[in-house]
């Protein structure tokens, strides 16, 4: 009543709350753009954004606990719909785990690959992935959309907001790594289920990828597959609309592409080839195998060894293969005379060579196993012994004998990767089509025999291979599984040759995925099974000369121009170091 009264209300101070927003809607009506920093720090902001880069190569050393810890920080602080926060961020440092992740990206790149016109596929084979080998840290990030969007402000209308938001988080750690001169690389060349399994996220949570996170190797001025020329950054005025879409002249809609050593080891195999007087990846292919080697191996490696190992097939007996099952017992004996079409391809190519009869099967995988289950757990072992002093000498090429055994090949090849026999089944050597018809109802018949009791086989991956061997390989299959297992665990390389030795190889990833980093795959042989086996391997053979032969022809030729490959890098020219003023 003081006013009404004649008393003057005089002016008090503004209570300003200790919390909260302490300006005045005088303040801001005064000053609209008092919130910005100054100008300096605005400069640097969009510094930051404008030199973060997707990166591909990553120094080995370890990054700072505080310093991880920093950067999640910013990424926990990134915008989510009705602040919700549903990132999660699972941080990976463990070999194998890394191991088994990098064998992933590797076979769904090569299934993107294989979708895309064969210009575009070649330079997407080109591009340097390998991030996820490299850094020391991986971050898959997740999405917990476990609640129900209608109880999430935001989300009833855009179900798809809590993704967004994750997304969001990505970028706000992308720009602090940035800002701390560390690198991230975001890999989404995985199966999304895949990579959820392989870090246990329950149903209902959802993976954006792996980020790779460590020192960058690479200092790009531009993105990188701008400076691969794999794309160019579109004009700002091309993808500004105002007001609505235009009714014509609409922009072009976004081009379609569809058609475990340790990291200092693999960047330490790139380093040693960046003071020689070529540009890098000047060796294509051939340059990704023997960076694989010298970062197994080193680079002192001048020796291989052909490994032949052979099999008798009671299955050659129901008219898969035109050949009497004697004629393994021939070539073994042409072989360890140095005579058999194999031995003399070694020799030829310099390499010593190794014979080992296996022995034979015991039953012909359609009416009985081929194996029990303790001759295949003996051959693994005696074929790992021989890996590991193998490997101790040079590269380890792989061959092998037995009539019938492509039957075998196929039908293994069939469970490891769930195709059906139409799929996997080849002609082999000398089949006709009669052969081939009898050749798929065996491999079929012994589908279903193993599909009908695999589900007694105990979870353990280890058990189930064995198991899966025993029941559709054969004695070359256990040995030859025993050596790529073997070899990998001395730190060895294996050079791959044709379907078998592939699918022995693919048997002893899913035992141990980090087995894929230690393998090469020599060539691609005629058989139809074997393409789909690299790919399941995300191996790229060096040669691809249709080869009917087995026996390792093929791997003893790689094997060759891989040493080749090596003294190459060790007698080529060198650049002089440039000082500090020349960076």
């Amino acid at each position: 009543m003081g006013a009404a009264a004649g008393i003057d209300p005089g002016v008090w101070p503004r209570p300003v709350p200790t919390i909260g927003d302490p300006t005045s809607a005088v303040e801001r009506a005064g000053d609209p753009a008092g919130w910005a920093f100054p100008a300096e720090d605005r400069d640097v902001l969009h510094a930051i954004i404008d030199a973060r880069r997707d990166v591909r190569r990553f120094r080995p050393d370890p990054v700072p606990r505080d310093l991880v810890d920093r950067v999640l920080g910013a990424a926990h602080a990134a915008p989510s719909v009705g602040h919700s926060q549903p990132w999660r961020f699972v941080v990976v440092t463990e070999p194998s785990t890394r191991a088994r992740a990098a064998w992933m990206a590797d076979r769904a790149r090569l299934a993107q690959a294989a979708a895309m016109a064969a210009s575009d596929a070649r330079h997407l084979l080109d591009l340097q992935l390998d991030g996820i080998r490299e850094a020391p840290i991986g971050i898959v990030v997740a999405c917990d959309r476990r609640a129900d969007p209608a109880g999430v402000l935001g989300r009833a209308t855009f179900h798809d907001a809590d993704m967004w938001s994750c997304a969001c988080a990505i970028q706000n750690l992308w720009l602090a790594a940035r800002a701390h001169g560390l690198g991230v690389g975001w890999v989404t060349l995985f199966e999304p289920d895949d990579l959820a399994r392989l870090v246990g996220l329950p149903a209902g949570v959802s993976t954006l990828g792996w980020l790779c996170l460590g020192y960058p190797d690479e200092r790009q001025p531009e993105p990188g597959l701008q400076r691969a020329g794999w794309s160019q950054r579109v004009p700002l005025a091309d993808v500004v609309l105002r007001e609505r879409w235009p009714a014509e002249s609409a922009p072009a809609p976004p081009r379609s592409r569809v058609e475990a050593p340790a990291p200092r080891d693999v960047v330490g195999a790139r380093d040693a080839t960046d003071v020689l007087l070529t540009t890098p990846g000047s060796l294509g292919i051939l340059d990704v195998a023997l960076d694989r080697i010298v970062a197994c191996c080193g680079p002192a490696v001048r020796h291989a060894t052909l490994v032949i190992a052979a099999g008798d097939h009671p299955v050659a007996d129901l008219g898969v293969t035109p050949y009497q099952r004697s004629v393994t017992a021939d070539v073994v004996d042409a072989a360890r005379a140095g005579s058999s079409i194999g031995a003399a391809t070694a020799g030829a190519a310099g390499l010593s060579v190794v014979v080992v009869d296996a022995g034979s099967s015991e039953g012909d995988l359609l009416h009985r196993d081929a194996l029990d289950r303790q001759r295949v757990e003996a051959l693994v072992a005696r074929g790992s012994t021989d890996g590991r002093r193998l490997a101790a000498d040079g590269l380890i090429a792989l061959g092998e004998v037995g009539i019938g055994n492509t039957t075998v090949a196929a039908a293994v090849t069939a469970a490891l990767t769930g195709a059906v026999a139409d799929a996997v089944v080849g002609l082999g050597s000398g089949a006709d089509t009669a052969m081939l018809v009898r050749k798929r109802a065996v491999v079929d018949g012994a589908l279903r025999r193993w599909h009908a009791r695999k589900v007694d086989i105990e979870p353990d991956e280890r058990e189930h291979v064995i198991a899966l061997v025993a029941a559709l390989g054969g004695p070359e299959v256990a040995y030859l599984l025993g050596v790529v297992l073997g070899a990998a665990e001395a730190g060895g390389v294996i050079v791959l040759d044709g379907l078998l030795t592939s699918v022995a190889a693919l048997a002893a990833c899913r035992i141990d995925p980090a087995v894929a980093m230690h393998l090469i795959a020599g060539q691609r042989s005629r058989e139809i099974a074997h393409a789909p086996v690299l790919d399941a391997l995300g191996l790229q053979p060096l040669l691809d000369l249709r080869l009917r032969a087995g026996e390792g022809v093929g791997a003893a030729l790689a094997s060759r121009m891989l040493l080749d490959g090596l003294e190459v890098r060790r007698t080529a020219a060198r650049v002089r170091a440039r000082s500090d003023a020349t960076l």
